[in-house]
């Protein structure tokens, strides 16, 4: 499927829901000027089309303490076998399935420097992994959490 194969109201319940879910689904419909069953309607249609994944709320990981987030660049050979074992390790939030010199990209996130090193340590234990490359990160500019995608059609 594609964005053409949603009508204006089911973007603008996206985006609305990207914006925050808090509400009850009497106040987003008020929001959208629709009735609540056609909201619920709609957003149950989204949910199993797997466009509405679920809820949560928004963290800000470094404001919790995990100050040392990082992005490790691993280079492998059984990349999905790697990932599937990088993806049990508690601290990473994320892997990127990637182009380039790489073959993948684990982000994670960590109390201090020691406990970032272990994580890198671990990764580079998993069997077919080569070497990691790893760059801590400074400071979040834009939150990747935070993207609303231009759906409305708007840029």
């Amino acid at each position: 499927m594609s964005l053409s194969d949603y009508d204006e109201l089911d973007k603008r319940i996206i985006e609305l829901l990207c914006r925050s879910s808090q509400g009850s689904y009497r106040q987003l419909a008020k929001q959208l000027d629709v009735h609540p069953t056609t909201l619920i309607q709609r957003v149950k249609n989204l949910e199993a089309k797997g466009v509405i994944q679920g809820y949560r709320a928004s963290v800000d990981y470094m404001r919790l303490g995990f100050e040392y987030m990082g992005l490790v660049s691993v280079y492998a050979d059984n990349v999905e076998t790697v990932q599937d074992e990088i993806a049990k390790i508690p601290q990473v939030i994320s892997i990127f399935d990637v182009t380039g010199e790489s073959d993948c990209v684990a982000w994670i996130a960590c109390l201090d420097r020691d406990e970032f090193s272990e994580v890198v340590k671990e990764i580079n234990k998993i069997p077919d992994v080569h070497k990691t490359n790893a760059s801590v990160v400074l400071n979040i500019k834009k939150d990747p959490f935070s993207y609303i995608p231009p759906i409305l059609g708007e840029r």
